[in-house]
Parts: structure tokens; C-alpha cells; sequence
């Protein structure tokens, strides 16, 4: 049974850190880039960043540079997203999809897998 599950999410404090998750079963993960999106409600899903397959390469958003690091364990078959310094303005949903490509470039709908979501609240 394929799944693709997220899981870190919670309400944390501004300036705070949370760690994600997103753990896969029933496919090799490294075999694909891996997106981390949000949705804020009201708005439309954005991406926050990007792992590629093989190497690792990774790339953020602007609004979350030098706050998020993404990182996968292959051997793990699982994807991170330490989130640093978070803001109120980080409250969203946050997903998890992979992509069958080295990078993550493609539109929405190409995406094979998409995790369920994990919500992420920032608030004192």
C-alpha cells in the first residue's frame, strides 16, 4: 500500500522551531524530488522548497530562507523540513509531494504522491 504521511506539525510560539516529516511506504522516495508546499487559508498552495532526487539539492522560497532546512534519508525513506524563527505568517498547512524528476519544477498535477497535511500554527 502506497501512503505518503506527514507528521511535526503543532502550534508553536513565534520565533520557535518544529521539525516535519514526511515519511513514505510502498515507493522509493529516492527516486524522486521531493516539494514541500503550504496552504494558508483563503490562498493558494505555494511551494516552500524543493530536494532533488540523487544529489540533494535544495532551494527555498524567499520568505523562508535561511529559517527552513530540508533534508531526506534515504535509507529512512523520509523527507524533513526543520523550520526555524517561524512567524505568524507561516501558519498554513503543509504538504508534502513528490515528484518523479530530479527536480522539482513541474506543476501541481504532476506530482505522483501528495501527503494528507500537517497543520503548522504560529501564535503566542
Amino acid at each position: 500500500q502506497v501512503q505518503f504521511v506527514e507528521s511535526g506539525g503543532g502550534l508553536v510560539q513565534p520565533g520557535g522551531s518544529l521539525i516535519l516529516s514526511c515519511a513514505a511506504s510502498g515507493f522509493t522516495l529516492d527516486s524522486f524530488a521531493v516539494g514541500w508546499f503550504r496552504q494558508a487559508p483563503g490562498k493558494a498552495r505555494e511551494v516552500v522548497s524543493c530536494i532533488s532526487r540523487g544529489d540533494g539539492t535544495t532551494d527555498y522560497a524567499d520568505f523562508v530562507k535561511g529559517r527552513f532546512t530540508v533534508s531526506r534519508d534515504n535509507a529512512k525513506n523520509t523527507v524533513y523540513l526543520v523550520m526555524n524563527s517561524v512567524k505568524p505568517g507561516d501558519t498554513a498547512l503543509y504538504y508534502c509531494g513528490a515528484l518523479r524528476s530530479s527536480w522539482c519544477g513541474g506543476p501541481l498535477r504532476e506530482y505522483e504522491y501528495w501527503g494528507q497535511g500537517t497543520q503548522v500554527t504560529v501564535s503566542s
